[in-house]
């Protein structure tokens, strides 16, 4: 049965007089939202009956607010509380991210005493830590410091003079803030993508820098808010102290109405500056936040006398190759990005997820300058293998070496020692990585983004890390994305961005984990035009890929993976036209 319909009668739109209506003289109307405004209304109508009656009514006695509220008394306890809340939140917010860091280590008694404290902390009521600390000297009547298991004293002194109250006040509000906020701490780390801390280690990133560069920065976001919660809380928290007869803001008001038996207005002039106080700390947060957004949103607003500071700022040098469109055939001529690629030997590698085996006795080589597309259906083991040549996966049995070098030990006669962390970091600067999803640093520029590491891992100087950054990203046409934030990108271009990152340590293996994956299939093409250039540097690639028709004319060998085993690996044409194994045969009839 065949459907017809008859599209004779239709006009076209442009011919319609509505097409043709000018709507510019209408008058637009804006829509009316009735119970919005009764709403906004009935607030009005309370904000008025609440401030009319605080302001009227005699007994809240303002005039007596007005003369306590900038006297001498009240300043000098506002000072202290001002004092005790800026020396806690410090050294507790410092101490608390020591203890955070300890936990998240992955030594179990450094972690498991950091919890041990963190327990114990945030389970003594903040009152009864004051008071204990406050009668320490009950319990220990000098502190010493000595040599260990000997009789030889370094310092000692009475604990009562040196726990004054004001002392005791200070370190039990920083031991308390310290649990607390090591807690909200570990959160933000916890919530820092994954991929980050890989691509901090693939870039051979100090851990010490990776804590204080990569993660901490990107876990701000989620600390902030909870963070200062917590400093006002501690704020109030002062209060407390007056059970040491430390004469802050609370306990001296409380000394005045005991005196003038005006309880009222002496506590509103407490409850006033309170308020001052998180007003200003409100404020302070605001700004905080919006510094540790960069890179968060595509239009950032600018902070305060950002355009004023903006133009103290060194300008950059001009790049020497400009971003045209003959960009991409540079990329053979520049000395800069010719690289000895090296020689790559997989010599029986397993690796196993508890009962799982993903990787399955694989032997390989790949020679210096080579092209290898890794090739075969998803959870074949091609990503695994990929993490394994830089160490990000620690095989079970079997080595890896670059250049005859092992990757994650070092060889004494017939023996092999494995390396320690920061070691392995300074090996992986030769072994490069382009990840799935990029993994770029968010809080940080394209510019920064490109020489964080050469600077931090490789000693390279600011100033030619970054003018070669400039060349790379002129290089993959990205010139003028120089201070852009990843965010800021399209899926092309940060996965560009990312090559150029790993090309600015200069590797001699290049690893691209399905680099045109996470991509659309109009901006596939433009990634896989750098990485044909790329193949002619002199840097040996490594492609894990689903893209046959590019493994076809880039690779000099294709490898053909399932369930951990290399089935076949061979010269395209050989494994693509004339496969000998039938799962390949099978695997290639399917996607070609």
């Amino acid at each position: 049965m065949a459907l017809t319909t008859d599209f004779a009668d239709i006009k076209p739109a442009a011919e319609t007089s509505e097409a043709k209506t000018d709507y510019a003289r209408y008058r637009i109307v804006a829509a009316r939202h009735p119970g919005r405004t009764a709403g906004t209304i009935f607030a009005a109508l309370v904000l008025a009956a609440v401030l009319y009656s605080t302001f009227t009514n005699p007994r809240w006695g303002w005039g007596v607010f007005a003369d306590w509220f900038f006297a001498e008394p009240v300043l000098v306890g506002l000072g202290r509380t001002l004092l005790l809340t800026a020396l806690a939140a410090v050294f507790g917010s410092v101490l608390g991210t020591v203890l955070a860091l300890a936990r998240v280590s992955k030594s179990p008694l450094l972690s498991s005493l950091s919890w041990g404290y963190i327990w114990l902390l945030r389970s003594i009521p903040m009152i009864v830590l004051l008071l204990v600390l406050n009668n320490l000297g009950y319990l220990y009547e000098t502190i010493a410091i000595g040599v260990p298991f000997t009789d030889k004293v370094l310092f000692n002194y009475p604990t009562t003079q040196l726990l004054t109250p004001f002392a005791a006040a200070f370190l039990g509000l920083t031991l308390n803030q310290s649990a607390f906020f090591a807690e909200i701490v570990r959160g933000g780390i916890l919530s820092v993508d994954q991929g980050q801390l890989e691509a901090a280690a693939a870039l051979g990133l100090p851990r010490r820098r990776q804590a204080s560069r990569i993660v901490l920065p990107q876990a701000m976001r989620s600390i902030l808010p909870t963070g200062f919660n917590e400093i006002i809380g501690l704020a109030k928290s002062t209060s407390m102290v007056y059970v040491l007869a430390l004469p802050e803001l609370f306990y001296t008001v409380q000394v005045i109405y005991r005196r003038n038996l005006e309880v009222i207005p002496l506590l509103m002039v407490a409850t006033v500056w309170y308020l001052v106080i998180m007003t200003v700390l409100s404020v302070i947060q605001h700004y905080i936040e919006r510094y540790f957004s960069k890179g968060a949103v595509r239009n950032p607003t600018p902070l305060p006398f950002q355009a004023f500071f903006q133009r103290f700022r060194r300008p950059l040098p001009v790049a020497a190759v400009a971003a045209d469109s003959s960009r991409l055939a540079t990329f053979r001529s520049a000395a800069g990005l010719r690289a000895k690629g090296g020689a790559v030997r997989i010599h029986g590698i397993s690796k196993s997820f508890g009962t799982l085996k993903v990787l399955d006795n694989i032997e390989l080589n790949l020679t210096a300058g080579s092209v290898t597309a890794i090739i075969g259906p998803s959870g074949s083991g091609k990503s695994t293998l990929l993490r394994s040549i830089n160490h990000l996966e620690r095989v079970d049995s079997g080595f890896i070496s670059v250049d005859g070098e092992l990757v994650g030990y070092t060889q004494k006669g017939e023996v092999l020692y494995e390396l320690k962390e920061k070691d392995i970091l300074k090996r992986r600067t030769d072994i490069g990585m382009v990840f799935q999803s990029f993994n770029l640093f968010p809080h940080l520029t394209v510019l920064e983004n490109l020489i964080e590491a050469p600077i931090q891992v490789r000693g390279v100087s600011r100033e030619a890390a970054v003018a070669f950054a400039q060349e790379l990203l002129a290089r993959v046409g990205l010139g003028d994305k120089i201070d852009a934030y990843p965010r800021q990108l399209s899926g092309g271009q940060q996965q560009r961005v990312a090559i150029a990152r790993a090309l600015a340590l200069r590797p001699k293996v290049l690893l691209f984990d399905e680099p045109t994956s996470a991509l659309d299939p109009e901006l596939v093409g433009e990634v896989l035009d750098v990485i044909k250039e790329l193949a002619r540097t002199g840097t040996t690639l490594v492609i894990v890929t689903h893209e046959i028709g590019f493994a076809r004319e880039v690779a000099d060998t294709v490898v053909f993976m399932e369930g951990g085993h290399v089935i076949e690996a061979g010269a395209p044409a050989q494994i693509l036209n004339d496969a000998r194994h039938p799962r390949t045969r099978e695997f290639l009839a399917k996607v070609l």
